[in-house]
């Protein structure tokens, strides 16, 4: 089975710290550019070619990341040697989290990518989309993959929650916001801004997608003050270079 893997970030500062981490396990990188002026950072391990990752700055938000995502797993459809894009797509990078789940500096991987504010506003409360009658708000992450890399987490001694990972378009900044997404989504751990819009792109090409953040700040009342971002990057570059692409992929049969 070839593993190939395409993560994806918001920004720069993440990419930096997944490729680092990346870095002690694979090569590279290498640059590849792709149309609309993405570039790829591509990690192929030194003693199996077929193994590899590509990192990709998505942009911020779900709009900007689903339509990246969705011109490099195109590209590489087109491009690849079997028509396949990847194994898997991971979204990657920092978060909010929601306490007491995922403390400053611990990891969240995702059992689903939801997008948490993808529906309406009613006098009788919040609908999402399901409940609309149209298109989805959730993307469910095998069991499999997700105990896979818990393992790895654990025996590298990474703190760490497997729980849902909600989208947002705006971050939440009051303790009452806060609360009521804790309600709608008991057990989530983290919210960031771009997981479903890379959920969505996977998707459409067939491709499992998974998201690992690394928590920087407690969702709740917005205090840049107590915001631990470089913790969360140092997190984010241990992450991944305990996870190994064929931990992530799940192994031939």
């Amino acid at each position: 089975m070839v593993h190939r893997i395409l993560i994806v970030t918001a920004v720069a500062a993440e990419a930096d710290s997944v490729s680092a981490g990346l870095g002690l396990c694979l090569g590279g990188p290498v640059l590849l550019p792709l149309p609309g002026g993405l570039v790829l950072r591509r990690h192929t391990d030194t003693a199996d070619a077929s193994v590899r990752a590509d990192v990709l700055v998505g942009g911020v938000g779900p709009a900007a990341v689903a339509a990246s995502t969705g011109t490099a797993l195109a590209y590489a459809a087109l491009t690849g040697p079997d028509g396949a894009p990847y194994d898997l797509v991971v979204s990657a990078g920092i978060a909010g989290g929601f306490q007491p789940l995922a403390p400053l500096g611990s990891v969240v991987v995702s059992t689903a990518v939801v997008a948490a504010d993808l529906g309406a506003q009613t006098p009788d409360g919040y609908l999402t989309v399901e409940e609309l009658g149209f298109g989805r708000s959730a993307h469910p992450v095998p069991e499999a993959l997700t105990g896979r890399i818990s393992a790895a987490l654990d025996a590298g001694g990474r703190p760490h929650a497997v729980a849902p990972v909600l989208t947002v378009s705006t971050v939440t900044g009051t303790a009452g916001r806060a609360a009521e997404l804790a309600d709608r989504h008991p057990g989530a751990a983290a919210e960031a801004m771009e997981g479903f819009g890379v959920a969505e792109a996977a998707a459409a090409y067939g491709v499992p997608v998974v998201e690992i953040r690394a928590v920087s700040n407690a969702v709740g009342p917005r205090d840049r003050g107590a915001w631990r971002v470089g913790e969360a990057l140092d997190a984010l570059r241990h992450t991944f270079a305990l996870l190994s692409p064929t931990v992530l992929v799940e192994p031939s049969p």
